[in-house]
């Protein structure tokens, strides 16, 4: 594909060693300039697909804003964002700025003015900076829109409109979506006349193993831990209809023992994104989340989701169980239905041919396994701003304080913090060493999270 050698060493470094279905199907055509719409699924490769060319064809010299990239929320904005700068670390100095409501709007401004290679935003924040004319998008050479279906079914058309009506005619525009229907189609033709058009359809059916229980209000709580423990689950997504019954359900699995964190949107932006850092961790075995977690959370190796309350249709239910079945990978889906449920059950029905449905007394506890994590995640008051990188924490845990590297899980450095996970026996050793050491000359505070 005529990428560099630096960009390919990048890339394999990174774990990259085959490509997804989209990415072999959209990235000839993208390296070649042309428009795209795309269909693809969530936990497709579409990420990648849109970032390797906007990376490709960066020039970096230039400090102008040179693509833009549209996500219907602040948790996808930021995962495309770490992807796009993962994807760019062979090149110094590219600038990738994210813009999000949910989070203060000077700062925006302030980073604005002073300038940014690529943009990564939702279209309600991009569209007022816009508006406050805080952006100049006169040097941009490439427009994503990703997972437009979603952006639209939130209402964001009239400010995604309005925001490509300020854009160079003169452009690269690429468009993934999970669905292609008449809403997509008339924003498709909008944004671009001749684009190739690319469809993983293939991709639909993934080998997910559906189960089905059914349940009253009385023992659907309690039946959660033997779900799990029967199937030796690790890593756990329920997902609830509403964000009062994510913060209930959360206390009550609290009170049964077991180690939850609970997203919805009621939190501040902040402690969403630390609590998927301790969840993608491997530090908490179980996230409630309401649908803001059905599509766009870049969280590998989920076991098991459960769907506590049943989806509101058949195609939020389909991005819920798909959360388990990511890059091409299997997995359970187990979905608890109540009497007044039985419309959603025939819905479901039509679409799925496969769905299990088991009786709820036949689940046995499995004692023997015990729901947990392997490792806990250590706070760090430092990050890429006083120039902490994960490589400098990492050497600080095994050369400084002689922790083997398998003890050490993932590192995450954010702008003014950073989060490691460690093993749980080697926790104490790290803190410890963590709070009387040095990382590169400097103390910082340090605590678990």
């Amino acid at each position: 594909m005529n990428l560099s050698k630096e960009f390919l060493s990048n890339l394999e470094s990174l774990g990259f060693d085959r490509m997804t279905a989209i990415q072999e199907k959209s990235l000839p055509l993208l390296l070649e300039k042309k428009d795209l719409i795309a269909q693809a699924k969530t936990g497709s490769g579409k990420t990648v697909s849109f970032s390797i060319p906007i990376v490709h064809s960066l020039n970096v010299k230039k400090f102008k804003i040179q693509a833009l990239v549209l996500a219907p929320t602040r948790e996808l904005a930021n995962q495309i964002a770490l992807e796009i700068r993962r994807l760019s670390r062979y090149i110094h100095n590219v600038k990738v700025l994210t813009l999000c409501g949910g989070v203060p709007y000077k700062p925006q401004v302030s980073s604005l003015y002073h300038g940014a290679h690529i943009i990564v935003g939702t279209a309600g924040r991009v569209s007022k900076h816009l508006r406050e004319e805080n952006i100049n998008f006169d040097d941009l050479d490439t427009l994503v829109l990703d997972e437009a279906d979603k952006m639209l079914d939130m209402g964001f058309y009239d400010d995604i409109v309005g925001i490509i009506d300020e854009l160079p005619k003169q452009r690269q525009t690429m468009l993934f979506s999970a669905t292609y229907e008449e809403n997509i189609e008339t924003l498709a033709s909008k944004i671009s006349q001749n684009a190739q058009k690319v469809s993983i359809v293939e991709e639909k059916k993934v080998n997910i193993e559906q189960r089905l229980y059914g349940v009253n209000n009385e023992n659907k709580t309690s039946v959660i831990p033997a779900l799990i423990s029967s199937n030796r689950a690790k890593s756990v997504l329920i997902f609830c209809n509403t964000k009062i019954k994510c913060d209930e359900l959360s206390k009550d699995l609290y009170d049964l023992g077991l180690d939850v964190v609970t997203l919805h949107s009621d939190l501040e932006q902040r402690d969403r994104d630390e609590i998927i850092t301790l969840f993608s961790s491997k530090s908490y075995p179980i996230l409630i989340a309401t649908d803001v977690a059905s599509r766009g959370l870049h969280i590998d190796d989920i076991e098991l989701v459960i769907n506590y309350d049943l989806a509101k249709d058949e195609k939020i239910h389909t991005h819920r169980i798909g959360r388990t079945a990511r890059a091409g990978k299997g997995g359970l889906a187990i979905s608890l239905y109540e009497t007044y449920d039985e419309d959603k059950i025939e819905d479901l029905k039509d679409i799925f041919d496969d769905l299990k449905f088991e009786e709820i007394d036949e689940v046995v506890d499995d004692t023997t396994f015990k729901i947990d994590s392997d490792f806990r995640t250590i706070f760090i008051n430092g990050g890429k701003k006083q120039k902490l990188r994960a490589g400098d924490i990492l050497g600080a845990l095994t050369a400084g304080i002689g922790l083997a590297k398998d003890d050490v899980g993932k590192i995450t450095s954010l702008d003014f913090c950073s989060y490691v996970a460690v093993k749980k026996e080697c926790l104490s050793k790290a803190l410890n060493g963590l709070e009387k050491g040095r990382i590169k000359g400097k103390y910082f505070r340090v605590f678990e999270k």
